[in-house]
């Protein structure tokens, strides 16, 4: 059979060392056929080759989002996205437009606020939800998932009220009198989100493909899917639907799908271990959580937050049980996925991998164990990673909407945070992602954060910690063979190589020779996986 698509006269960014720049691609059978010059790759079209001229666009090997809540995204499209909100009365007026378009009975949902972006940066309360919500139930996520802001008729769904303990690994927010603030940090939010209604199944199939479809608009081929503490079923349900898309030739995405630890014992059960599925939906990790994070101020640190002296923050997950877990997982060949934001908690998880990885396994995993975040760490636990292999699991733009918040509440340990160019200097392999619907998927404004250390309007003048800024090239690694490499696929993803998966992208930019200022508003012109166009303007 002859190939069946020929990409020309592109400048390819191969990431390949026998050719690193070519002019032209042939595909065949959803792979690289053939890299090369244009003479070369066109005496192999047949009849049937569909021949595409670049006009000289850069294209990249597909980007891969390393840490996206993939299957909350999908099931949360018809929720309201806060994230542009500038004060808290318009983000109110933005609940209300919202709450007054749904059905009788249906609650208000939404994520993405943060009161560290308006005027007043203080958390809002449920009376101000109360006031724009009717009486429906109402629940809306703070940006990180680690703080949820409810209204009075979700707090008496819960039986929520002054007598009600703190959850185990949660805080429920009380004023002066004892009532709930309506503010639920880490998992007192399971105190209400247990009875929102689930989405029906094939309200959930539909949704997949549709998001898929909004990734690569962006370029992103691939995806990382995390599940969130005490989400047990989340992970399980997540996976059997990429499964039955994938089965169906319905999932037009690279997916590697983590489950909650909470499902280690099913695993072991059943002889399952990471890696395990095709090219298209494999399992990837398991899910533990060290601590909280910045912004809900629950990230577990060595000294108190700036200004709230005793408060350093939370454990979600008690060290002997992370230990457990993560032996437990090595034994039968399960990679660990943790979530560590502290100095005390990236410090804890160090201690633990290091007292695992030195006892040895008969049967250690296939995929190298990983932390995700690493977002502020202390010096001397840099090279720590590299040593023993473990995944920077990072997000740039995260770097660049949490200035305002590191300075306030870290002050001088903002020095440490983010420190990407440090652990690439280190040996540690690095994997971006956007912590999605947390930030916003675009990888674009991710390598723009990267390479600049600046918010999207050039603030501040000279970078946050620009000592820490990594090489358009360098970014673009950690979008692609970075996360290959996390997940065990470098022998066939992130290069556009022979034998390679086809997976690229056609940019309206060279992103390598721009002002760095312009890259944030790179577009995609053309995304192509397993050889099939899936997006083109």
């Amino acid at each position: 059979m002859s190939t069946s698509l020929i990409l020309l006269n592109g400048a390819f960014y191969t990431q390949w060392p026998e050719l690193p720049w070519a002019e032209a691609v042939a595909i065949q059978h959803g792979r690289i056929q053939a890299v090369g010059i244009a003479e070369e790759i066109l005496d192999l079209a047949g009849d049937d080759t569909t021949v595409l001229d670049l006009d000289g666009a850069l294209v990249l090997p597909g980007f891969t989002d390393a840490h996206i809540h993939f299957h909350s995204v999908a099931l949360g499209r018809r929720r309201i996205d806060l994230s542009e909100a500038t004060s808290l009365e318009d983000t109110l007026a933005r609940i209300a437009a919202h709450a007054a378009g749904l059905p009788p009975g249906a609650w208000v949902l939404g994520y993405g606020w943060n009161e560290s972006r308006w005027p007043v940066p203080v958390f809002p309360s449920r009376g101000d939800l109360d006031r724009v919500t009717g009486g429906r139930p109402a629940m809306l996520w703070r940006s990180d998932l680690h703080a949820s802001w409810v209204n009075s008729a979700a707090l008496h769904l819960a039986g929520a009220g002054p007598d009600t303990a703190n959850p185990p690994s949660g805080v429920i927010d009380k004023d002066a009198s004892g009532a709930p603030t309506g503010i639920l940090r880490e998992l007192a939010g399971r105190l209400v989100d247990v009875y929102i209604p689930a989405a029906g199944e094939a309200e959930a199939l539909a949704a997949i493909p549709a998001a898929a479809a909004d990734l690569h608009r962006l370029g992103i081929v691939g995806v990382h899917d995390q599940r969130m503490k005490g989400a047990a079923d989340e992970g399980t349900q997540a996976l059997r639907r990429y499964t039955q898309l994938s089965r169906e030739g319905l999932l037009p995405l690279r997916i590697t799908s983590n489950v909650e630890a909470g499902n280690l014992p099913h695993l072991v059960e059943l002889g399952l271990s990471s890696g395990f599925g095709n090219e298209w939906v494999q399992l990837g990790h398991v899910k533990l959580f060290a601590d909280g994070s910045l912004g809900a101020r629950t990230a577990w640190m060595l000294e108190s937050y700036e200004g709230e002296p005793g408060n350093t923050g939370l454990s979600l997950t008690p060290p002997g049980e992370v230990l457990g877990v993560i032996q437990a997982a090595h034994r039968h060949g399960c990679a660990i996925s943790i979530h560590a934001i502290g100095d005390r908690a990236n410090h804890e998880v160090l201690d633990i991998f290091a007292e695992v990885l030195a006892a040895g396994s008969a049967r250690p995993p296939v995929l190298p164990h990983r932390i995700e975040h690493v977002q502020t760490i202390q010096p001397e636990d840099l090279p720590r990673l590299a040593a023993m292999d473990l995944v920077a699991s990072v997000q740039p733009i995260h770097c660049t909407d949490d200035i305002a918040s590191a300075d306030r509440y870290w002050g001088r340990r903002g020095a440490n945070a983010y420190a990407f160019r440090t652990l690439l200097q280190t040996g540690a392999v690095l994997a971006f992602g956007s912590d999605a619907p947390v930030a916003s998927p675009n990888p674009w404004w991710g390598v723009h954060a990267a390479v600049t250390r600046q918010r999207r309007d050039a603030s501040p003048t000279e970078g946050w910690h620009p000592g820490q800024r990594l090489t358009v090239a360098e970014a673009v690694h950690a979008y692609t063979l970075g996360p290959a490499r996390a997940v065990g696929q470098a022998h066939q993803q992130g290069r556009i190589a022979p034998g390679y998966l086809a997976d690229l992208i056609a940019v309206d930019r060279d992103i390598f020779t721009c002002v760095p200022a312009e890259i944030a508003g790179t577009k995609v012109m053309l995304t192509v996986v397993g050889g099939k166009i899936v997006y083109r303007v």
